[in-house]
């Protein structure tokens, strides 16, 4: 054994830990993407994620044991990046599984072996944890090991015992640390000490099935679920002070150093925290990019949005002004392509998202600067010393604006932040978020995870059937299993077998009706959970039984235009692809009865020849009647005929392929016509841009194009015998109209404007004079605000020097209010806008501007006497 630890390479640290397992009878597996399978969680964040449906029970593994190095991103702790030792979002998971084959005592062995002989681990730098109830494995690593007792710690169920929920499988972790300090002794251990351990290495045992009641029973088949942090164990063997200064990371550090002309070892500590957040970030967005995630406003798209958008800022806090995102993502490239070669190969693609999106952002960074300045020149003459929480949070929320660099600003200015306020604001927003923090649940519906071991896989004959027999094989009413369910209950049915289709690749799930001996479901949706098909629906007459033998009929005609719409979103990519750019991918799609939705990449918007020209293609398809050639191939044979992968689909070693010769050929599980002519037509109804290099058509097909254009024949028959004019002559009739009404409101806002003039004049008698100041406070009844204003500005002109303030209800829960000061009012002290909001107020509202001219609103418009009375008061206070 080694006495000192190995200098490896973080590539060679990964190629080392999986050829050992593979040596031990371990099948190499590849990385999953980091857009899961599963629907409980955005992205994958865990080694052991892809294997859910291995410890469920639902699937049967192909191999006994496994080894990963599984791509994951966690976002729960973005704050902490760069702030501590080991906070990363993207980190590489190494991982030994075991379905059901050898566990704690081989686990423990092998762990120990590859720590201390492969990596070279001296022991007494090892300290290991297990559970306090776990006398198994204390005994496994004191007699078998020869850990001493003093470095084995027995932890309590928050720290080492792994659940993936409130149910389900479950077991003792036993965890190994490396210690740095190995020289302070073996007394008074605290594995909490993150100055001094490491955990690098957690072995959980998988040994039980929690219910809902919280027993644990021993499961059938025991697993073995294990995970090595990558760049923990490239920190320790690279013997650097963190992950970041690794070989896996520093680089991308480096190159954004050198762009910003800084040396990381000589920076201070925040310009140091924003390096590692640009190098942990950039090599996040790299990989999420490459698995064909794409930046947008919801789900993964907004994570990858806000780790690209933290990386600009943090690249302005470091002295970057202009675009650099691209060159450091060349690095975090060439890092990444040895062991996910996929990443070289989408470069281009990477490159394009990284660009578009700081291009847009910086530009949200400028209106934030502008935004900040405003807020600084309102506080100066107001004499107030301090940007208010809110103000520099909604900095922060809307336009990515980060404090410190507000805080900076703010101090360039002689102002300080409430940043007390700024943290209570971000307190309530992370509330708001709590509800979607990431975390595994291995549970289906709550209540599939008990059933799993005693039920088959679902089998789906639809592509073939419409209408089989079957058997009930789970009953579920809100989610808690039955043996029978009545007349109006809403239920969940699992069948041995289907001719339902279940939602996936955007097409919905199939109607129709389950019926049995004097008993009828109408199904509304089918959902697939790991291999079962789930059937929602609602007991229309009858009992229903878990055991029933029935009649799963779909609904041929909702099937027809599904399969209608979901052919022609396949002819309507390969449309945008020959007329627009062969460059084009989906990005999301939705086939429904009635109609679809495509989603694809694209950095500007179709123009109306193009849209009537891809609208044309797909039709001349559809006269051509290309008939479908459906295959299974293996994946790789398919992709090298050409065939397009579909958004969000995960495949196995074998596809299905969807092909019309000539035309369109594209690997999807969905349901589809056999010849284009089936179709009949294809309407496009709208081009739009739905997110930031991201467009969306939504079309109609088949019957749902009669549909369509029956409600719009009928638009059009009602207006043209409202108009008393022919179809062709509607648009003239309207152009001619909008023409009239624009001019009628222009007379009308002249006319409102000469009304409050006049009413405004009659005001000048009531004026009061204050010393050498006259004022007039007054309600100028049913005036609109910009009249108001003109009558204010146009009375102050004439009593010179003194102070207007109107106010009007010019709309039910309206009020308006006015203040006009003059030079001489305003040297006693007396600002137009802090008056006017104050005033505001006591109408339920508030305002501001500059101090000779500034408007305000309320929505009581009872409390408006009132508030010109207080107003009164204060200006005669102020000016005696």
């Amino acid at each position: 054994m080694s006495s000192n630890p190995q200098h490896l390479s973080g590539n060679e640290i990964r190629t080392r830990f999986l050829n050992f397992y593979a040596q031990r009878g371990h099948q190499i597996l590849p990385s999953a993407s980091l857009v899961p399978e599963d629907p409980t969680v955005l992205l994958t964040i865990a080694g052991m994620l892809p294997f859910k449906p291995i410890f469920l029970g639902q699937r049967t593994p192909e191999f006994k044991r496994a080894t990963t190095s599984q791509k994951c991103i966690r976002t729960n702790d973005i704050e902490n990046v760069g702030r501590t030792k080991r906070h990363q979002t993207f980190f590489e998971m190494l991982g030994n599984f075991s379905f059901g084959d050898y566990f704690k005592e081989q686990a423990i062995a092998w762990g120990w072996e590859i720590s201390t002989q492969v990596f070279g681990l001296p022991q007494e730098r090892l300290v290991v944890s297990v559970f306090e109830e776990d006398d198994e494995a204390y005994a496994i690593w004191r007699d078998q090991i020869g850990v001493s007792t003093a470095r084995i710690k027995r932890m309590g169920a928050d720290d080492n015992f792994w659940a993936s929920g409130p149910t389900g499988p479950c077991g003792p972790c036993s965890e190994i640390y490396y210690d740095f300090h190995p020289e302070r002794g073996d007394e008074n251990i605290d594995l909490e000490d993150d100055t001094r351990f490491i955990e690098f290495y957690n072995l959980v045992f998988m040994q039980y099935n929690r219910d809902a009641a919280g027993n644990l029973t021993p499961l059938q088949n025991q697993n073995i679920d294990t995970g090595m942090g990558l760049e923990r164990m490239t920190q320790i063997l690279q013997q650097v002070p963190n992950n970041y200064e690794t070989d896996l990371i520093f680089p991308i550090i480096q190159t954004a150093a050198n762009i910003a002309g800084i040396d990381y070892y000589k920076s201070d500590e925040n310009t140091k925290v924003s390096l590692k957040v640009i190098g942990d970030h950039v090599r996040s967005v790299v990989h999420m990019i490459a698995d064909e995630i794409r930046a947008s406003n919801v789900g993964r798209g907004y994570v990858l949005r806000r780790l690209i958008r933290r990386v600009v800022r943090h690249g302005r806090l470091i002295g970057i002004s202009g675009e650099f995102i691209t060159q450091v993502a060349e690095t975090a490239i060439a890092l990444a392509e040895s062991a996910y070669p996929h990443v070289r190969q989408r470069e281009a693609a990477i490159k394009a998202e990284l660009a578009r999106e700081e291009a847009n952002f910086l530009k949200t960074l400028d209106r934030g600067e502008k935004l900040l300045e405003e807020i600084i020149q309102e506080l100066k003459p107001q004499g107030q010393t301090q940007i208010s929480g809110k103000n520099a949070f909604k900095l922060y929320d809307t336009y990515g604006f980060p404090l410190e660099l507000t805080q900076e600003i703010a101090e360039e200015n002689n102002l300080t932040v409430d940043v007390e306020e700024f943290e209570r604001e971000m307190e309530i927003q992370k509330e708001r978020g709590r509800d979607a923090h990431e975390s595994i649940d291995l549970t289906v519906q709550g209540s599939l995870d008990k059933l799993a071991e005693h039920i088959h896989a679902t089998e789906f004959i639809g592509y073939t059937q419409a209408a089989t027999t079957a058997q009930v094989e789970v009953l579920l009413v809100e989610g808690i299993s039955q043996e029978a369910a009545e007349a109006g209950t809403e239920v969940q049915i699992i069948l041995n077998q289907t001719p339902f289709y279940a939602e996936s690749g955007g097409q919905i799930g199939d109607r129709g009706y389950i019926s049995g001996d004097g008993v009828l479901v109408r199904v509304e949706d089918v959902k697939k959970e790991s291999d079962f098909f789930v059937h929602f629906g609602r007991i229309e007459r009858g009992t229903l039984r878990v055991g029933d033998q029935v009649t799963a009929q779909i609904d041929r005609a909702c099937r027809r235009r599904a399969q209608a719409n979901h052919t022609a979103t396949h002819l309507l990519q390969a449309a945008l692809k020959k007329i627009v750019d062969d460059g084009i991918s989906q990005a999301g799609s939705l086939v429904s009865f009635d109609r679809l939705r495509f989603d694809f990449n694209c950095p500007r918007a179709l123009t109306i020849q193009e849209v009537q020209e891809i609208e044309e293609q797909v039709n001349t398809w559809i006269s051509e009647a290309h008939a479908a050639k459906v295959e299974v191939l293996p994946l790789a044979e398919a992709k090298a005929r050409g065939a397009v992968a579909m958004f969000g689909e995960k495949y196995g070693d074998e596809v299905r392929v969807i092909d019309f010769p000539s035309v369109s050929m594209e690997l999807c599980g969905g349901t589809h016509v056999s010849n284009t002519a089936e179709i009949g037509v294809f309407k496009i109804i709208t081009e739009a841009g739905v997110a930031s290099g991201v467009r969306r058509i939504e079309a109609v097909s088949g019957a749902a194009v009669l549909d369509y254009l029956n409600v719009r024949d009928k638009v059009v028959k009602d207006l043209s015998d409202r108009f008393k004019v022919k179809p062709e002559e509607l648009p003239e009739r309207i152009t001619t109209l909008q023409t009239e009404l624009r001019t009628a409101e222009k007379q009308l806002e002249t006319l409102k404007g000469q009304l409050a003039i006049a009413k405004s004049d009659s005001l000048l008698q009531t004026a009061d004079t204050i010393g050498d100041y006259k004022i007039i406070v007054a309600e100028l009844a049913d005036v609109d605000p910009e009249s108001l204003k003109s009558a204010a500005e146009r009375l102050l002109q004439k009593l010179g020097n003194g102070a207007v303030v109107l106010g009007s209800v010019p709309e039910a829960d309206k009020v308006s209010l006015i203040a006009a000061f003059s030079p001489e009012v305003n040297k006693k002290g007396l600002q137009a806008g802090k008056f006017i909001g104050a005033i505001a107020k006591i109408c339920g509202g508030g305002g501001g501007g500059r101090p000779n001219l500034a408007q305000a609103g309320g929505r009581d418009a009872s409390k408006l006497p009132s508030a010109l009375a207080q107003a009164e008061s204060e200006l005669k206070s102020a000016l005696s």
